[in-house]
């Protein structure tokens, strides 16, 4: 996000702390999902809502009126206070609404005591997808029906899963929003390491690490970042050896294929 977006999504992110005490998150997630729906199928009601140039307190006031008494006091307070922020973009506010969402489930998850369950779950049906084309075909098709969608994600995750798990990978599926689905769950992923207050590393290695590999790769990047590092492991059998370790934005990469490709390009060069 660029310019006031920036202050208005943190604004956001902070009356969405006030609004979880004391309420059902998961049912506030819920209506936060379905007034992000209602906003972005309404161009103009999107555009009034996220103009940078109209008054807060009147968008606050038009929100009101088309949600109040529809959903509960805490969604009607909370959107009301998205909306009277700036923002310089209009697909902003429903990236703001899509992400407050996605952390309340993550919020009620957690006071479940199943974020971590969440967070490995969403990234083992991130690879599963990943590595299926037609499953991806299927998942991310305008062809394929929503009834179906959703069926083929419950098929995969129901039972295995935790319920959250199986909500947010059915949001992604059904509404990405014009992102293409991993876009979608790595933002999920990123939120709920957020929500954890922890970075996590995806480690691409020939094959797995053991336990002791872990434990010190873990301490090493924690050293480097200040905080803990969770590690995610993949498996990619085209790695010769060493590790990939992608932290954020930041790549590392040591591995002898790594190296090989580059001495390549020097000799092309």
């Amino acid at each position: 996000m660029r310019g006031s977006s920036r202050g208005a999504r943190r604004a956001a992110e902070e009356a969405l702390g006030r609004a979880l005490d004391g309420v059902d998150r998961a049912e506030l997630a819920e209506q936060l999902f379905a007034i992000g729906r209602t906003i972005d199928s309404d161009v103009s009601l999107r555009r009034a809502l996220a103009d940078p140039s109209r008054d807060g307190e009147a968008k606050r006031a038009l929100a009101d009126r088309l949600f109040g008494g529809k959903v509960s006091e805490a969604a009607s307070t909370l959107t009301g206070e998205v909306v009277a922020q700036r923002w310089s973009e209009e697909g902003d506010l429903g990236d703001t609404l899509e992400a407050l969402a996605v952390s309340a489930l993550l919020a009620s998850a957690e006071k479940a005591g199943r974020i971590d369950d969440v967070e490995d779950e969403l990234f083992r049906f991130e690879r599963v997808v990943a590595a299926d084309a037609e499953l991806r075909d299927i998942l991310s098709s305008r062809n394929t029906d929503a009834t179906g969608k959703a069926g083929v994600v419950r098929k995969l995750l129901e039972g295995k899963a935790s319920p959250e798990t199986v909500r947010l990978a059915e949001q992604a599926v059904l509404v990405p929003r014009g992102r293409r689905l991993d876009r979608v769950l790595e933002e999920y992923l990123r939120l709920a390491t957020t929500r954890r207050d922890e970075l996590t590393a995806l480690v691409t290695s020939a094959v797995p690490l053991d336990a002791r590999q872990e434990h010190r790769l873990a301490n090493a990047l924690r050293d480097i970042y200040g905080k803990k590092v969770s590690i995610r492991s993949v498996i990619d059998e085209g790695v010769i050896g060493g590790i990939r370790v992608q932290v954020g934005d930041e790549v590392v990469d040591g591995t002898v294929q790594r190296r090989l490709d580059t001495v390549r390009q020097d000799l092309s060069g």
